[in-house]
């Protein structure tokens, strides 16, 4: 339960991160979640009993699930088009980092310093913020021009020629200040359910993938498979992540979403099969001494194969303008479901649990190659306009 509040406060940060991020702008979205994080941390760290924790993990929730909406739609908004993928998914990388640290800080000091650690990025965030540009694009849209030639040219060098972007934007954000007010409900015109469909679509695959309950309980997963301790197996979890996310983050704009997408599916697959298969050898009596080793092996193979693609890919789209806040909330939806039913699933059945994500692995395969468009290359208006064609 105590692993699931957090996702229950991002799903409402999610739900409000539209309004607050064209609201007070990226940069003050950001700002905005950075204090939630910070309260969310600091109730742990003084937390006496079970109230007071829990309020923490909820507003710290609700902190990341405006972020994970704002810092990819920023980051997009900001970069050209040779490399957006790689710098959204510069995103992820520090995202498994942090991660990574976190897991690695868990195995040598106690809860409460670690609630602290919390804080040091968020801080970092706030002093960061005051450094960089609004984007361009907010700022033409709510019609504040001069500062949007500054924070043009401040983002392409005093040296660059804004004239054409300059009036790109322009153009764009007339032509969508000339149509009706968007609605929730709009998306699922039909002009618009291809975009709903690849966005919802691909977030439901990568959480009912089961991330979310391998990586809250991976130390639980490892000792339940048979390892005396789990702590080495952890170590490797959280080492492995960012250098497979470097990787993904060079691919993605060499090769592409799609090809990185389904090798990163097909690894996730043959992980689950894995690791499903050592429980059911552990059940049944059978090659005792295999069981642990394979259960290490398919989670590192999981989380290489989940890292280079499907960790980051997604929020790319999502981020190119693939109905970004329903796509955001249903992730975290999704993220709540898998973390809260986790441990129910494996106490009915490790190898059906594992089962069940390989199967929605196998359908993360097949659902790229029929519907995902490949998006490399093209700017945000090109993806938008192929996409509802």
């Amino acid at each position: 339960m105590f692993g699931s509040i957090l996702t229950i406060g991002a799903m409402l940060g999610a739900a409000t991160s539209g309004l607050i991020t064209d609201t007070f702008g990226r940069k003050g979205a950001m700002r905005m979640s950075a204090s939630f994080c910070i309260t969310g941390w600091l109730a742990v760290y003084f937390s006496m009993g079970a109230l007071l924790l829990d309020m923490g993990r909820f507003f710290t929730g609700y902190g990341i699930g405006i972020f994970s909406y704002v810092v990819p739609v920023f980051i997009a908004e900001i970069a050209p088009k040779s490399i957006r993928g790689g710098l959204t998914t510069l995103n992820q990388l520090m995202i498994v980092s942090g991660s990574s640290v976190a897991f690695l800080l868990g195995t040598v000091v106690t809860w409460r310093t670690l609630a602290l650690t919390g804080l040091v990025p968020c801080i970092v965030l706030l002093i960061g913020l005051v450094f960089i540009p609004e984007s361009p694009r907010w700022l033409a849209k709510v019609g504040r021009e001069k500062e949007f030639e500054v924070a043009l040219r401040r983002l392409q060098g005093k040296d660059g020629d804004i004239s054409k972007e300059a009036t790109e934007f322009q153009i764009n954000i007339e032509t969508l200040q000339s149509l009706p007010k968007a609605k929730m409900s709009d998306l699922f015109q039909s002009k618009y359910i291809r975009s709903l469909i690849i966005g919802v679509g691909l977030m439901v695959f990568q959480q009912f993938g089961g991330i979310n309950g391998i990586g809250f309980y991976v130390s639980e997963t490892f000792v339940s498979a048979g390892l005396s301790s789990s702590k080495i197996g952890t170590i490797a979890y959280a080492c492995i992540q960012v250098p497979i996310t470097r990787v993904g983050a060079v691919l993605m704009d060499k090769s592409g979403r799609r090809p990185v997408l389904m090798v990163s599916a097909s690894g996730t697959f043959l992980r689950c099969f894995l690791t499903g298969t050592s429980f059911f050898l552990k059940s049944n009596a059978m090659l005792l001494d295999w069981a642990p080793v394979l259960v290490v092996g398919g989670v590192l193979i999981y989380v290489a194969s989940f890292s280079i693609g499907m960790g980051a890919v997604p929020w790319v789209i999502m981020s190119e303008g693939v109905a970004g806040r329903l796509v955001v909330l249903v992730n975290w939806l999704g993220a709540w479901a898998v973390s809260y039913t986790f441990n129910f699933l494996m106490s009915w059945s490790p190898t059906g649990t594992f089962s069940i994500y390989a199967g929605f692995s196998a359908m993360t395969i097949h659902f790229v190659a029929k519907i995902v468009p490949e998006t490399k290359g093209k700017t945000l208006e090109e993806i938008q306009a192929c996409i509802n064609s």
